[in-house]
């Protein structure tokens, strides 16, 4: 498993029935986890004063309920800043644990010895983005979302790269990768974060399941003739590892010189020094590039 336990100013400090109890800077959160199917004795005095508590319907959806915590706050991760704002459906708009990958790519873009051209697609709030850009990539940001992308110049800002190569767009992933091929764009590595559950700009249906795979295959004719990673992340869970694994073999393998690797991603928790798992990750890294 890759574990993102490189953080300061986050902390999953416990789980126990279906929730976890996590520290974001000074501000305690309690949030549902759907991978927390234990029910454990919670000791801990931080589960019963939260600085906010996510409440799960069994409608479905839910809703925050804070105690003296500000609309938005910031986070550092190495030399990084995030904004975080809870938002529906639990979010704050980070994954910590993505930090297992950003550092991965990281020392990749520094080693490289040459200008990188990243694509980060499905891009959210600009966490991978960022830490490219801060090890030296340009990056085209990619989602469809104009609040996220905003949200991630944000980040940019607060990590002092107002002024870095980061094209930002708000675009279909599908339709931009589309229309870059037609251009002749071509870039170094290539990160997604796909939905498990989307629709298009017209109504077209993303189901994971059966669309990541020709995803993958579109998107890997804009690498260039030497790429450096292809990094794709999974939240759902009929995505095991072995999964992402095998699609990148079958889509990479036949055309660059590469090495495949997959695993879980997960975080550390520090009342028991167990790991609570958090969705897998799938990279490719050319050799010789």
């Amino acid at each position: 498993m890759w574990i993102a336990d490189q953080w300061k100013d986050y902390e999953v400090i416990d789980t126990s029935n279906g929730e976890k109890l996590e520290r974001w800077g000074k501000y305690i959160l309690v949030r549902p986890d759907p991978q927390v199917i234990w029910n454990t004795e919670r000791r801990l005095k931080e589960w019963s004063k939260p600085n906010g508590h996510y409440h799960r319907s069994s409608k479905g959806g839910g809703e925050w309920e804070f105690h003296q915590l500000p609309e938005e706050w910031d986070i550092s991760y190495r030399d990084t800043t995030f904004h975080l704002k809870p938002f529906s459906f639990k979010h704050t708009g980070l994954f910590p644990e993505q930090a297992a990958n950003w550092d991965w790519f990281s020392k990749l873009i520094r080693e490289a010895g040459r200008p990188i051209r990243v694509l980060n697609l499905f891009a959210y709030t600009g966490g991978a983005t960022v830490s490219a850009a801060k090890a030296g990539a340009s990056v085209a940001h990619v989602d469809a979302s104009k609040g996220m992308v905003a949200w991630a110049k944000e980040n940019a800002a607060s990590s002092g790269l107002s002024d870095a190569p980061i094209r930002y767009l708000v675009d279909d992933c599908t339709k931009f990768v589309e229309r870059e091929l037609r251009r002749g764009n071509k870039y170094d590595a290539i990160i997604m974060d796909p939905p498990s559950y989307g629709r298009g700009p017209k109504g077209e249906i993303w189901k994971i399941e059966e669309s990541v795979f020709p995803f993958i295959q579109l998107t890997s004719q804009l690498l260039s003739d030497q790429p450096l990673f292809f990094l794709i992340n999974s939240y759902t869970t009929g995505l095991q590892p072995a999964v992402l694994s095998y699609m990148l073999h079958t889509v990479l393998d036949p055309i660059h010189k590469g090495k495949v690797e997959a695993d879980e991603v997960g975080l550390p928790v520090s009342s028991n020094h167990l790991v609570l798992p958090c969705g897998a990750s799938g990279r490719w890294t050319a050799i010789n590039n």
